[in-house]
């Protein structure tokens, strides 16, 4: 059993059709780790994972899952690995228990243990009342928990997720989350893509924060809002927002005026309001914010924009000059 992380991708890249997927991606996850992958669609989330599996060969870089390198022996790695992935995949022709017992036959679990395993996970996956039910018959959403509870039987060294929870209702993701969190805390490395900032906290996981094919954040949620967080003083006025150019950064819309702050919330805002003058008797309500994963986000993600939308500028300028 290798003793190192479970996935370790260094500086891969991959291109479609001259479009970039991903750039100069380095992550690695360690045993009994979860890792959520953010990112809007796009992002590059489903063609990491997809690179991580040998699904897809990257143009450059290396891939490791469970000390097995993934572009030397693909076979190899994949069975130290198991991935849901958006597409579902099981046996229409087949009743939903015998979907469950092939997979499970498949990864080498007896039938005691076998037995065990898929009433637990048909429990979690909300599919117990199904489990005689010709597969066929299934909607899309049944479907897709039946195809990422086959993957859970037996879970290998890394477990690559993504949006297992696409669809499902607010009972089954709770269960399947718990499941998730369970099999972690047995040793297996997860990658997890999701659109569901909650889902990072009832996790208790680590996030990787994807844009246009590279992570640009990567660590605990505590130490993202830590790092690159900003609280800020929102004021609400009974008109239009007075014009305070020497305090900062100042968004406005409509009535309400947003100040980015620094760490002495209480000066801050002293400060703030000191500048108001006249315009204080206009003042109807003033809230601090705190930062949190999801400004966070917003933050990273649109000063990604920035910068590209400046680099663009910039070159469409030279080659105009």
């Amino acid at each position: 059993m290798n003793a190192g992380p479970a996935l370790i991708m260094e500086g891969v890249c991959k291109r479609f059709n001259g479009l970039r997927a991903l750039s100069s991606v380095d992550l690695q996850i360690e045993p009994g780790e979860i890792v959520v992958l953010l990112g809007a669609n796009g992002a590059g989330k489903t063609t990491l994972m997809s690179i991580a599996a040998a699904l897809s060969r990257p143009d450059s870089g290396t891939v490791w899952v469970d000390g097995v390198n993934m572009l030397k022996q693909p076979s190899r790695g994949q069975r130290r690995l198991g991935i849901a992935t958006q597409q579902t995949g099981v046996y229409p022709t087949l009743s939903v228990r015998d979907n469950l017992r092939f997979f499970g036959e498949l990864a080498g679990l007896r039938r005691g243990v076998l037995d065990r395993r898929l009433e637990e996970v048909a429990d979690a996956f909300d599919l117990i009342d199904m489990l005689d039910r010709p597969t066929r018959l299934l909607s899309v959403g049944q479907a897709r928990r039946l195809h990422t509870a086959m993957i859970l039987l037996h879970p290998p060294p890394l477990l690559l997720l993504d949006e297992p929870t696409a669809g499902v209702d607010v009972a089954t993701r709770a269960r399947m989350l718990e499941l998730v969190g369970n099999l972690a805390a047995d040793g297996s490395a997860i990658c997890y893509s999701s659109h569901y900032l909650m889902e990072v906290d009832q996790l208790e996981a680590n996030v990787a924060i994807i844009h246009g094919g590279r992570i640009i954040a990567r660590g605990s949620p505590e130490a993202l809002i830590s790092t690159h967080g900003q609280s800020a003083v929102e004021l609400r006025f009974s008109g239009a927002p007075p014009s305070l150019s020497d305090i900062g950064f100042v968004q406005t819309s409509g009535t309400t005026m947003r100040v980015a702050i620094d760490h002495e919330p209480e000066l801050d805002i002293a400060g703030i309001l000191a500048t108001l003058g006249a315009s204080a008797k206009h003042l109807q309500g003033v809230k601090l914010i705190q930062p949190d994963l999801e400004s966070v986000f917003r933050s990273l993600t649109e000063q990604q924009v920035l910068r590209r939308n400046h680099d663009e500028l910039e070159v469409y300028g030279g080659l105009r000059s």
